[in-house]
């Protein structure tokens, strides 16, 4: 199960809105990724922060989403990870914006 966690409590950002866009996102492109809100990712000081896992996948942490202008690179990461093998993202500019928000890629 791919999932991406999202930081619904993160202040000055609409982090449940940017969760349930991205659902509908992702409903809309066909893709097994599951939206999760998580009431803190401990990274207060980058808001909106956000996470992609999945079992037997590098794991990834972003941080300073524009709910406004980043969902359609989050939903394009989350195409690239949902392909990948090993959630190794060797060429993440189709990402566009969201790849420049990485704070880390943590392997399997």
């Amino acid at each position: 199960m791919h999932r991406i966690v999202v930081c619904s409590t993160c202040e000055g950002v609409d982090g449940k809105g940017f969760a349930a866009r991205l659902r509908d996102g992702i409903a809309a492109r066909g893709l097994d990724v599951t939206v999760q809100e998580h009431d803190c990712l401990s990274n207060c000081a980058r808001p909106l922060s956000l996470a992609f896992s999945a079992p037997g996948k590098a794991t990834y942490l972003f941080a300073d989403i524009d709910p406004k202008i980043d969902l359609e690179d989050t939903l394009a990461f989350a195409a690239l990870f949902a392909a990948s093998e090993n959630g190794w993202i060797e060429d993440a500019r189709p990402a566009g914006r969201l790849r420049f928000c990485l704070l880390g890629r943590v392997p399997a």
